[in-house]
């Protein structure tokens, strides 16, 4: 095993920070292997498609568990048999990929649907806020860091802190906060993850 790459990010994101180092680092020979499909994708087909051709023009091949992996009898064959299993392997990689991305849709439009109903109903409520995540946002600004830093530091968007900042500032009584020492004491709990959750 040459490296591991854990990301957090939506596989419907084509700019994927680790996705995108990896694909840097593919060598010749190399095999990508994906515990899932929707890990490696689950943007529309053509650039899924265009995502495995990168992958493959590396000179690298894609192995996902529960897809039929012909790579072995595709080199030990030639003439229209190699040709005939080289088109199902694409196939077989192509109806997954679609699938990955119409889960993908249709959990987004049923979590749509869902979200609406309970509006109508006066039941939607939204998302509750992450208190503690809150005070550890304004715990780092009022340390005196920069809205870069900070997001870097709390592993969240540069947006969400600022929507922190204000709705901080606009609430006087608002989210108790915290003063840190320093720097070093945040960075060693709370760096950037890319694990998955």
């Amino acid at each position: 095993m040459a490296a591991v790459y854990r990301e957090k990010a939506s596989g419907a994101r084509p700019d994927r920070p680790e996705l995108l180092r990896m694909v840097a680092d593919l060598q010749p020979g190399e095999v990508v292997v994906a515990e899932k499909i929707d890990r490696i994708s689950r943007l529309p087909l053509p650039e899924a498609e265009l995502l495995v051709a990168t992958i493959r023009g590396k000179g690298a091949r894609l192995a996902v568990p529960g897809i039929v992996d012909l790579s072995d009898l595709v080199a030990d064959s030639s003439g229209v048999a190699r040709i005939v299993l080289e088109a199902v392997q694409d196939m077989l990689l192509r109806v997954a990929l679609q699938t990955a991305r119409d889960d993908y849709e249709t959990r987004r439009e049923r979590q749509r649907e869902g979200i609406e109903i309970a509006k109508r109903e006066g039941r939607y409520i939204g998302r509750k806020p992450d208190l503690a995540h809150h005070r550890r946002i304004i715990g780092l600004r009022d340390a005196g860091m920069s809205i870069v830093r900070t997001a870097e530091l709390a592993g969240c968007s540069i947006a969400q802190v600022e929507r922190v900042t204000a709705l901080h500032r606009a609430n006087s009584g608002g989210l108790p906060t915290k003063k840190v020492s320093s720097e070093d004491e945040f960075s060693s709990k709370f760096v950037l993850s890319t694990t998955p959750e």
